[in-house]
Parts: structure tokens; C-alpha cells; sequence
């Protein structure tokens, strides 16, 4: 198992319902990232880089895309989400709109194109 469904494996409803869809979302926009760890945390990966890290906490579910440039990127569709530089608070009562999900994954797999030189067909 990797890094990521061993996390949500562990994880109890209605988080993993949550998570889970999350990272089937990403991966439906990034077939080819794979399972790994970045901050300490269970990450999708792509080019080696960290994408996305979906991980529950006390009182919400927080979404790291690792770059506050995405997060901006994406703000208008993450009104009434509680946000910093670095994540995204939801909560599966709650939860992030598929659209927005879409974007900020989507804007990171361009950044970490664009940083490499890596051109999308």
C-alpha cells in the first residue's frame, strides 16, 4: 500500500469519505501522481514534487496544495473556506466544491511544470 491509502485506510467516516474524494478527484487530473510523503505528511507526488496532502485534524480537514500562489489562484471559489498561505480548512459537513478542487491541483501540477520546464501536451 502507499503512503496515502494506508492514511485514509486508517481513517474513520465521515473524514475518509472526504479525503478520499479528494484524492480521487487529483488523480483524475493528475493520473500519473503517485503516493509518497512530503512534510511529514501523506502527499500526492508529481514529478517528484510534492502536489497535494489531504489530512484530518481536531476540528476540520485540512488541504495542502504546497504554495500559497495556488491557494490565491483559486480564491474565488474558496469563499467560506478558512485559509492561510498554506492551507485550506473544510470539513465534510462542509466540503470543498469539486470545482475548486479541480483548479488547485490543476494549478499545481502547472507550477511544478512551469519550475521544471516540463510542457503539457
Amino acid at each position: 500500500m502507499g503512503e496515502v491509502t494506508e492514511y485514509v485506510a486508517g481513517l474513520h467516516e465521515p473524514a475518509r469519505s472526504s479525503i478520499e474524494g479528494v484524492y480521487f478527484i487529483a488523480r483524475e487530473v493528475v493520473p500519473d501522481a503517485e503516493e509518497g510523503r512530503s512534510y511529514g505528511m501523506p502527499a500526492l507526488r508529481y514529478a517528484g514534487k510534492p502536489l497535494l496532502a489531504v489530512m484530518e485534524a481536531t476540528a476540520h480537514i485540512g488541504l495542502y496544495p504546497f504554495s500559497p500562489a495556488v491557494i490565491d489562484g483559486a480564491a474565488d471559489l474558496l469563499e467560506g473556506f478558512d485559509r492561510t498561505k498554506g492551507t485550506i480548512r473544510f470539513t465534510p459537513e462542509h466540503p470543498l466544491p469539486e470545482e475548486a478542487v479541480r483548479r488547485l491541483v490543476s494549478l499545481r501540477r502547472d507550477e511544478i511544470d512551469a519550475a521544471s520546464g516540463r510542457r503539457r501536451a
